[in-house]
């Protein structure tokens, strides 16, 4: 593939994707259902169910998220008043950090001990969020300190 720089400022090649676990404070990991992101407790032969979210650094700060091997992207849509989690069939490595039409799939990542949090650059002040329930959708909150929301995740790189 010798056009991979093809589109890259100076030749510069986008970082690579790398596959991580991911769950909350609360021990709920991300599953997919219905075409839609789930957080819930996995047990048994449902561990297998389990997604890993693809990541993809554009710079020290921002990232791209992903689902299966990258194809599944997940962004950050507002329609009026509703600010929402979506997933876009959209393969990770195509986005572009410098497109205006692919802010909606960034997200600022910002540790804190060891726990992780993500908050659209799209939507400023809404972040990644599961509720106390579980097998509820993963989405966003603009209130991240509500007791009823989690907002911090441990990301750990898949081996």
């Amino acid at each position: 593939m010798a056009s991979e720089s093809a589109g890259h400022p100076a030749g510069k090649r986008p970082c690579k994707m790398q596959a991580f676990r991911i769950w909350d404070t609360n021990q709920k990991t991300f599953y997919l259902r219905n075409n839609q992101l789930i957080a819930g407790y996995l047990q048994g032969p449902n561990t297998k169910l389990e997604e890993k979210i693809d990541m993809v650094p554009i710079d020290f700060r921002n990232v791209f998220l992903g689902i299966h091997g990258g194809k599944l992207c997940l962004s950050c849509v507002k329609s009026g008043d509703d600010t929402k989690l979506q997933l876009e069939e959209v393969n990770i490595t195509d986005l572009n950090k410098n497109k205006e039409e692919d802010k909606r799939f960034t997200f600022i990542r910002s540790e804190t001990g060891p726990t992780t949090s993500f908050e659209s650059l799209a939507c400023p002040g809404w972040f990644l969020c599961t509720t106390l329930e579980a097998d509820h959708p993963v989405s966003l909150t603009n209130t991240p300190k509500e007791p009823c929301t989690v907002t911090k995740f441990y990301f750990q790189e898949d081996q």
